[in-house]
This record gives C-alpha cells, sequence and structure tokens, in this order.
C-alpha cells in the first residue's frame, strides 16, 4: 500500500488515508432473544461418544459465563452428542451445549471454556484443566422484552421463595400452586429412549406395578396440532397429558429423575442404570422437550431427587464425586427452566420402614451442593415422613438450617394437616428461616386422592387438605393417588379419573390469587366461631374462613379491630363471583355475626371478610 501515495496527487491524500487504514466492516446487527426465552448455544468440540474411554461426562468441563451491565452468570454446559439427539437418537457427536436464561433487557456477553481433566467435572471451577479450543468462544447478542403471556411462565420469569410462598422474582407477583403428585414415575414413558422397567414392584407398602410403563393412551386426544413431538409422533401422550392438566388450571406436577432401588425401578438418566458415570444423552433431550411444554403450559417442574429406598445408593449418602455428577447434570440441562425446585428426596431420613437413609449432615450437604452450583436459586426442599416421630426426627435437626427453603409435607391423616402446616411454619419462623411449606402427599398411604366415581366431591380432601392447609400458611398443594386405588401412584395413566379434584382445586386457588394478600396473612382458626372452622388473617384488612356445612351462627372474633367490614362467600365447590349473604356488613369491636349465604344451600363455605372503612 506504500506505493498507492506516490501515484495519487496531494488532494486526495486525506481519503487515501481512510480507504488505506485496514477494512472495517459495518457492525452486524446483534442476535436478539426474548427475556426469559431460552438462550441455546452450541460449540464444536471433541469428536466422541456417550461410552468413550474419555467420558466425556467426567473428564470433560464447558462453562460459559455470562454478563450484562447488571449482572453476571457461570452456567455448566453439558455433552449432547450431535446436537439433535431427541429426534436422532445419537449417542455420538461433537456439540457442547449450553442453556441460558436471561433475566436482564440489553446487551448480553458470552465467554466459553471447555477444558478437559481427569474428573474435572466435580472439580471446583478454580481447578483448570487442559484447555480446548472451540469455535465461537466468545460472542454478544441482545435480550428484548419477552412477547408470552400467562399461564406460560416466559411472560413473568423465575419463580423464586419469599416470605415463605412463591414469587416471580424479588419484586414480582406472588404465585401459589395447585397440582399433581402421581405417578411419582411420570418419566418412565415408553415413548422416551432407553426406558424400561427393571423388575416389577410387589412389595407391601407400595404400589403394585407389571412389566408395562406409561403410555398415557387416554390423553392421546389431548395433544394439540402444532404440540412439539418427537421420532415421527412419539411423545403425544404425555404431551397430551400435560395439557389436560393445565386446561384444569393446574400449575405444578410431580416426577422422580432417578427411582433406581426404588418403587418403580424405571426412571434414570443413566445410559445404564448399573453405571453412574454416562448420561443417556437422546433421553435427556427427549425430557428436556416435555419440560419446555410444561413450562409454556404454566406447569411447574416439581424435580424429586431420590427415593427413600435408594438415598444412599450413591457414596452410602453423601454428596460425592457420583452425587455432584448426577445433580450437575440436572442443573445444567435442566437448570435454566423458570418454574423448577428441587426435592431433596422422597420420604427422606430414617423411619421403621427405612431404617438405612442419609444423615442430617448428608441433607444439608446436598442442599449447600444444590446451592452452590445453580446459577438462579431455585428453591430447594425436603420431602417429609407422614407420620410421627419420623417427621420431626429428621426436621428438629434440619429446621433453621439457611440454604433450605421449605418443605415437601407429607401427612398421613388428613384431619392433621392444617394444623401440621402452621405448626411448622410457626417452628421456621421463630428459627429465622421461614420455610415453604407445599401440602404434597395426603394419605393414607394406601388411599390418597381417590376417583371422582368413590367421592364426587372429595368432601374431607376439599375441607381438610386443601383449604384446610391453603389457610394455616401453605404454599400449595398436590395430589398423590394411594398404592390401592386402581390408579394409583405408579400405573396413573388418566388424570380424568379426578376431574373433579382439579376443578375443587382450581377454585380454591382462584379464591386466594383474585380475594387475598395471602403472603401477608396468618392463620388464627379460633378467631371464627366453629367447629373444624379455619381462619386466615392480615389484621386491619381481611379474613378469610372456611366454614363447613352445614352451619348456624357462624360468627367471627373481630374484638382487636375497628371500622366496619363488607360480608361476601364463596362457592368452594362451585367457584365463580363473591356472593351476598343475609349480612352484608358488620362493625368491628366485638364478635360478629356474619349470617349465612343467601343461597342457603347445606354445604361448605368459604365466607371473606374486608375492612371498607
Amino acid at each position: 500500500m506504500k506505493n498507492c501515495y506516490r501515484l495519487l496527487p496531494l488532494l486526495g491524500l486525506v481519503f487515501l488515508l481512510t480507504a488505506c487504514k485496514e477494512e472495517q466492516k459495518a457492525p452486524e446487527a446483534l442476535t436478539n432473544y426474548q427475556q426469559w426465552h431460552t438462550v441455546t448455544l452450541d460449540f464444536e468440540g471433541p469428536e466422541t461418544t456417550e461410552a468413550a474411554e474419555n467420558n466425556p461426562f467426567l473428564n470433560y468441563r464447558l462453562q460459559v459465563t455470562f454478563t450484562h451491565a447488571e449482572k453476571q452468570y457461570k452456567v455448566r454446559g453439558f455433552y449432547a452428542a450431535d446436537g439433535n439427539a431427541g429426534e436422532t437418537g445419537a449417542d455420538s457427536g461433537n456439540v457442547w451445549r449450553v442453556r441460558f436464561t436471561p433475566d436482564r433487557i440489553g446487551e448480553w456477553t458470552y465467554t466459553a471454556q471447555l477444558e478437559q481433566g481427569d474428573s474435572i467435572a466435580v472439580k471446583p471451577n478454580s481447578e483448570n484443566g487442559t484447555g480446548i479450543e472451540i469455535k465461537g468462544a466468545k460472542g454478544v447478542f441482545e435480550v428484548v422484552p419477552s412477547d408470552k403471556r400467562l399461564p406460560d411462565f416466559r411472560a413473568k420469569g423465575r419463580l423464586v421463595v419469599s416470605n415463605g410462598y412463591f414469587r416471580f422474582g424479588e419484586d414480582g407477583a406472588y404465585w401459589i400452586k395447585g397440582g399433581a403428585d402421581s405417578p411419582e414415575n411420570l418419566l418412565a414413558f415408553e415413548d422416551f429412549d432407553g426406558t424400561y422397567r427393571m423388575q416389577s414392584s410387589r412389595n407391601d407398602g407400595e404400589a403394585h406395578t407389571n412389566d408395562t410403563i406409561h403410555s398415557f393412551m387416554p390423553h392421546l386426544g389431548d395433544w394439540e396440532e402444532g404440540d412439539v413431538s418427537w421420532q415421527n409422533g412419539k411423545g403425544k401422550g404425555l404431551i397430551g397429558a400435560m395439557n389436560y392438566l393445565a386446561s384444569k388450571g393446574m400449575n405444578v406436577v410431580y416426577f422422580l429423575t432417578m427411582n433406581i432401588k426404588g418403587d418403580g425401578k424405571d426412571v434414570w438418566p443413566y445410559k445404564d442404570p448399573d453405571d453412574f458415570t454416562r448420561f443417556d444423552v437422546s433421553k435427556l433431550a427427549q425430557w428436556e422437550l416435555v419440560f419446555q411444554h410444561m413450562q409454556q403450559k404454566g406447569l411447574m417442574l416439581h424435580m424429586v431427587l431420590q427415593e427413600t429406598e435408594n438415598e444412599t445408593m450413591l457414596h452410602d449418602g453423601d454428596t460425592g464425586p457420583l452425587r455432584q455428577l448426577y445433580f450437575q447434570e440436572l442443573m445444567a440441562r435442566f437448570g435454566h427452566h423458570l418454574a423448577l425446585k428441587f426435592n431433596l428426596g422422597e420420604e427422606n431420613g430414617p423411619a421403621d420402614f427405612t431404617p438405612i437413609a442419609q444423615n442430617d449432615a448428608q441433607r444439608k450437604a446436598m442442599t449447600t451442593y444444590l446451592k452452590k452450583i445453580d446459577p438462579y436459586n431455585h428453591p430447594v426442599l425436603l420431602h417429609t415422613h407422614s407420620h410421627e416421630p419420623a417427621r420431626s426426627n429428621v426436621l428438629d435437626s434440619i429446621v433453621g438450617f439457611k440454604e433450605l427453603d421449605g418443605l415437601s409435607l407429607q401427612v398421613d391423616k388428613r384431619e392433621s394437616a392444617a394444623g401440621i402446616v402452621a405448626d411448622w411454619r410457626a417452628k421456621s419462623k421463630r428459627s429465622g428461616k421461614e420455610w415453604l411449606i407445599t401440602m404434597d402427599e395426603i394419605g393414607m398411604w394406601h388411599t390418597g386422592a381417590v376417583p371422582d366415581s368413590v367421592t364426587p366431591q372429595h368432601d374431607t380432601l376439599r375441607r381438610y387438605v386443601l383449604w384446610g392447609t391453603l389457610m394455616s400458611g401453605a404454599a400449595g398443594v398436590e395430589w398423590y393417588y394411594g398404592a390401592h386405588n386402581a390408579y394409583n401412584d405408579l400405573n396413573t395413566e388418566d388424570w380424568r379419573t379426578t376431574d373433579r379434584l382439579w376443578e375443587l382445586t382450581h377454585h380454591a386457588m382462584q379464591f386466594f390469587e383474585q380475594h387475598l394478600p395471602y403472603w401477608e396473612m396468618q392463620p388464627r382458626h379460633d378467631l371464627i366461631g366453629i367447629d373444624e372452622g379455619y381462619c386466615f388473617y392480615k389484621k386491619g384488612a381481611v379474613y378469610a374462613a372456611y366454614v363447613p356445612g352445614p352451619q348456624k351462627n357462624v360468627t367471627l372474633n373481630l374484638e382487636d379491630e375497628t371500622g366496619k367490614f363488607s360480608v361476601h362467600w364463596y362457592n368452594p365447590l362451585e367457584g365463580g363471583e363473591l356472593l351476598s349473604g343475609t349480612v352484608k356488613q358488620v362493625a368491628a369491636g366485638t364478635t360478629v355475626a356474619l349470617g349465612s349465604p343467601s343461597t342457603a344451600e347445606e354445604q361448605d363455605w368459604v365466607v371473606l371478610v374486608k375492612r371498607i372503612e
């Protein structure tokens, strides 16, 4: 280029100095992603296989740092075979993937680092391996507002724990849950690669199974055109089932990710249930397709990490390398989801029927490790035993532990469920770490929730468990199908058997969402002057009471209040709008008579007493 200066007149020198500089392309437009939508980035790395001697799950570590002006995330990636394994079934390839959910609008940068080393996947990030060059290791993208609407979680963002309840971020709306606790082996689905039952279950104390895993055939008709499927139409039964639950207003589904040695013996993330260091990439890719659909339908992922029968299977219960690897893989592949809670394990801890169990130190170590590797601070809960003293023996030693967010409560006798919720909310609050408590498994173990054909209005579940626990501070309810039911905790194929129970649950959820600042309320069941009634209140603002019927002369103690309060009634069997009653308003300062609903139906009612001046 030097000779070109001699060939041009001086007048063109300024132009030439510009033209002779190194060419600079106009900046390309940044790739746009939407806030709360998953950003998936693929990198070309070493060609390998699930079975390679140099284990791609254990001996490689992909770490990607995502940076915004206000925040930074360090996110683990994972081996993705050919990048399309859910469709192809591939177990080999050179694709390494990361999934990230941005929470800020604006420009983000990322830097990826792939390293190789002996067991580096379970070593601290501060320990370096041998760096492997990957294409596109650095980049920039722009995040714009989401165009989604509820119930799709991408409309609101990530659910966290706040004040003993679920909330969209620290400053967003509160959220209350209701949904399905059964079947626990939801992922034992015939359309998932590498999925089968190791053996039938015939033990007393658990649901019986045969050699057939789930097809969810009754819900094939609930799959809709445009919904996800894979491998020429697989997946429609399970996707249809999720559509059905969402259509009933449910917003959470419970499932195990590993039941080796457990009741079903049909769910695991591994390529082989005897090798805990290698994962089934295509199966996990198919799980992800279902999880994505669930999130779009507004269904929280209640991910239960183990069972009481296998809680000591890995390192005798310690959080050693195999358990760490298991947690790392689940977090890398699924931690990006917005509505996800980790459950430390079903019926965790010792009981008469399961004396070999994890101890307090091991439970705490699991919790600490999950929190350490989770970029997003998902809720971590502990599933309890159903009765005393097994339940308290575990909980008394862990209440107040700062990193445990709450309880996934199991109760055998439904009449006691509300009191147990209230007791543990109060105990945890006194400990300095207020727990979120969800009522997730109601007994007795052999009965649970039965089909509508047996109890059409689910009277005791509706009264004692649904309304009783919600009015005692529970953050939601899930329904467990008992082991002796025709459709039980392992063989459920059709959720329409409890269609009415979903309706009753949705009525309760709507009442709490539309009429109560429930996150600011406390239980005071003694304020309502009736037997087996429940009262939930915020002093100076609102009282809600569940009134079992038939009841007459319903009163409410407002001695500590001043001013006037309106009185309305809500039908927990039919839902809908608030109704007027025989008493329209009351003056506080004494115990007041609330009258009755105008329809005077001899059934359970809910009364809402709200300050008007």
